[in-house]
């Protein structure tokens, strides 16, 4: 009865979302059925307002392209008033009144700023990414935002590329996770004013730039794409994203934008995607430099192949006119084209009420907007992104009875902890610093001696690329004489060192990893002291940590942990909170081993990742063992975890894998149980581990739970070069860890 129930249960929901679908494909129709072409076209164009840059500059005028039908979204504009003017522009002075899609790079939060992404990941609690989306939702909703380019999915591998800091890693299966959980908390189902639309971003495989550098080639077989880049895509995909972002690439010779077979085959008929597409800034302009030819060629490839939106080139807007009159495009694509973005409006309710986003009072807005419970919440979350990579002696937690030298250029900032893409942060007295935080928590009992210590780089270069302005440019040989005199008078040193927020994000790649000189100089001399040092590592992607992670006592991967990082960081540094971040990308021993990651093919001449002699003509380097410094999966914590034997039962082509996990230590905390496999052999090649379940289990100090991870034979098979899920039966290796060195094997044979 129970089954039955379910059964019927989903059969109405079916009925009432295909009466839906019909009740909305009949307004649309009848909207077109009044439009001319030039209005329809313009409902493919998208402009920048200009309150923030993220592209090249470019001045629109946007009131007049509005009022005239030339436009049918614009991204780059804050606040609900500007927003509900322009509107009102769109509703009461163009001739139909069709309301305006507002988009913005809602990345990581709108007010209340969470981590950056790739933080977030580092959680591994896929419900607490969702609720932060949601959050950042309802407050950008109240400021009148209906679309945010978010999420960007791309699978990173090189730690080079300063993007990598707004994705989720380096794995498939825990960033197909993540995709899902933010369509969810972004988009919800559309019914209520603080739902808007979520993009998938970037259409495809922008994460594999050559050389780490933004904006470069990419150039991969479709066996790769299918397995570990394109499945966080197809996982937004099915959790109903609204639209998505092709990316600036090429893709088997072909630009993206351009890519039928990407846009077309695989987006549209191999998984369904039923919503609109559109460029990143400028793309179809860029086609120009990549040799396709001239703007109107290049438009009228991108909507051939299925592009939909036009961001900023005005390549639609000024030549799709002219090419449906020469007879080189139809206008049923542009009619397709149109009904999808008509049809994304619709869902977000803008035809009911086209101010739903930008209605609210200031009184009433004021309930969404860096509000004390999301504060709080993103206090909880963004501790659980910290990962503790070194812990000897227990140095950590703290006390707050001792007497603290805080030391570097992230102690005292507040912009410097939000990270890359904070377009909409509130002001910087409105949340505090690490330092002020700590001088907080330590009020009454201990004592906080804070110098900046040296810059945070050295200038020239850098200071265009990565001046970080919000942190002061001292003398750099008073700053030092400072710190050294600070460090003194302290029982410990704490270091809050790494990189500025600017040195990742979009153009932001680096060829080197490494703490910049003028902070490691400094490290070095307060190391000499012989006191105990806890290093904060600030970091917007995988970094080297060589000789930190030799002589300093006490290292925590902090990344950049937007508002509440200065709180957060207090929680766990004195033991109110556990750590429990474990990493979502490799942490290299040396820049050259990228692009590194843990799921790589095998070689005809493999040397284990942690052997220390060179071998000659076998696959490894002179200098360095081929393994990370910390693998992918890692992360210490203030307690003890202890596994017992794994235990594999089959079932049919279904594994279930279970493994007893005790705390062994005297906190309470959280344990990733992880499970990986391996197929010992196939028609192709597959990876050395990849990971396939895990767990996120809380544990009290001397619990023992009995973790059960299920493995599919959807979990047991990989894709073919047509993108076919398929499943070969043979050996396979399963592994249970802490994180993907440290497992336990056994092998099964599934037939």
């Amino acid at each position: 009865m129970k089954r039955l129930a379910m059964c019927v249960a989903l059969a109405c929901v079916m009925l009432q979302a295909a009466a839906a679908d019909k009740k909305m494909d009949a307004f649309v129709s009848r909207l077109m059925a009044r439009m001319t072409l030039s209005e329809k076209i313009g409902q493919l164009n998208l402009q920048p307002a200009g309150d923030v840059t993220t592209g090249a500059a470019m001045d629109t005028e946007v009131g007049g392209m509005v009022a005239r039908g030339e436009l049918g979204a614009v991204l780059n504009l804050k606040g609900k008033d500007k927003i509900r003017a322009l509107q009102q522009v769109a509703v009461e002075k163009s001739r139909l009144g069709i309301p305006l899609l507002v988009g913005l790079d809602v990345i990581h939060g709108y007010h209340t700023i969470l981590p950056i992404p790739l933080a977030q990941a580092c959680s591994w609690d896929v419900e607490g990414i969702e609720r932060g989306a949601r959050m950042a939702a309802e407050e950008a909703s109240s400021d009148g935002i209906s679309w945010t380019y978010s999420p960007m999915v791309d699978i990173a591998l090189d730690a080079r590329w300063g993007r990598i800091a707004e994705g989720n890693g380096e794995d498939p299966y825990l960033g197909s996770l993540i995709a899902a959980a933010l369509v969810r908390g972004y988009q919800g189902d559309f019914s209520d004013r603080t739902h808007i639309m979520a993009c998938l971003k970037h259409y495809a495989l922008y994460g594999a730039v050559e050389a780490g550098r933004d904006y470069n080639t990419v150039d991969m077989s479709h066996l790769r794409m299918f397995n570990q880049y394109f499945p966080p895509y197809k996982a937004a995909v099915e959790a109903g994203v609204g639209s998505v972002m092709t990316s600036f690439n090429l893709v088997d010779g072909q630009h993206a934008t351009a890519n039928r077979w990407l846009l077309e085959d695989v987006l549209r008929r191999m998984w369904g995607f039923g919503g609109f597409i559109v460029t990143d800034y400028s793309s179809i302009a860029e086609m120009v430099r990549h040799g396709f030819g001239d703007l109107a060629h290049n438009s009228e490839l991108a909507l051939k192949a299925g592009t939909d939106m036009d961001m900023c080139s005005q390549g639609f807007l000024k030549h799709l006119e002219q090419l449906v009159k020469d007879g080189r495009v139809s206008k049923r694509l542009i009619d397709q084209a149109c009904r999808r973005v008509l049809e994304a409006k619709y869902r977000l309710g803008l035809f009911d009420d086209p101010y739903r986003h930008c209605g609210l009072s200031d009184a009433e807005q004021a309930k969404y907007l860096f509000t004390a419970e999301h504060r709080q919440a993103a206090r909880d979350f963004t501790a659980e992104t910290f990962v503790l990579l070194r812990n000897e002696g227990n140095l950590l937690p703290l006390s707050k009875d001792c007497k603290i030298a805080l030391i570097g250029p992230n102690a005292d900032t507040t912009d410097g902890m939000l990270g890359t893409w904070c377009v909409s942060r509130p002001a910087s007295d409105a949340y505090p610093s690490l330092r002020r935080a700590m001088e907080q928590a330590v009020e009454g009992r201990g004592k906080v001696f804070f110098a900046q210590g040296c810059n945070i780089a050295p200038y020239g270069r850098m200071r265009t690329a990565g001046n970080s302005w919000y942190i002061p440019e001292v003398d750099s040989e008073k700053a030092h004489t400072e710190a050294m005199e600070a460090a003194r008078q302290a029982d410990v040193i704490v270091c809050a060192m790494g990189e500025g927020a600017d040195y990742s994000g979009e153009s932001h790649s680096r060829t080197t990893l490494s703490m910049p000189e003028t902070q490691l100089s400094l490290l070095r001399d307060l190391a000499a002291l012989g006191k105990p040092i806890v290093l904060l590592n600030f970091a917007g992607r995988p970094t080297t940590m060589e000789w930190e992670r030799h002589h300093i006592p006490a290292i925590l991967n902090v990344w950049f942990g937007g508002t509440e990082m200065g709180t957060a960081l207090c929680d766990v540094l004195f033991g109110d909170k556990v750590p429990c971040g474990r990493l979502t990308v490799s942490m290299p021993r040396a820049v050259g081993q990228e692009p590194l990651y843990y799921n790589h093919l095998r070689t005809g001449r493999p040397v284990r990742d942690d052997e220390t002699r060179f071998r000659n003509y076998q696959s490894n380097y002179f200098e360095v063992s081929n393994g990370p410094a910390f693998p992918f999966g890692f992360g210490l914590s203030y307690t003890q975890f202890t596994y017992g034997p794994m235990q594999v039962k089959q079932q049919g082509r279904s594994v279930e894998v279970t493994v007893d996990v005790t705390n062994s230590g005297s906190r309470d905390a959280y344990e990733v149980v992880q499970c990986y496999i391996h197929d010992i052999a196939c028609r192709y090649a597959r990876p050395v581990k990849e990971l396939k379940a895990f767990e996120r289990v809380f544990l009290r100090a001397g619990e023992t739970k009995t973790v059960h991870l299920a493995l599919s034979e959807a979990s047991l098979s990989y894709y073919d070069m047509q993108g076919t899920l398929f499943f070969e039966p043979g050996e396979f290796d399963i592994m249970v860890g802490a994180n993907s060195r440290d497992v336990q094997t056994k092998r099964v044979t599934v037939k």
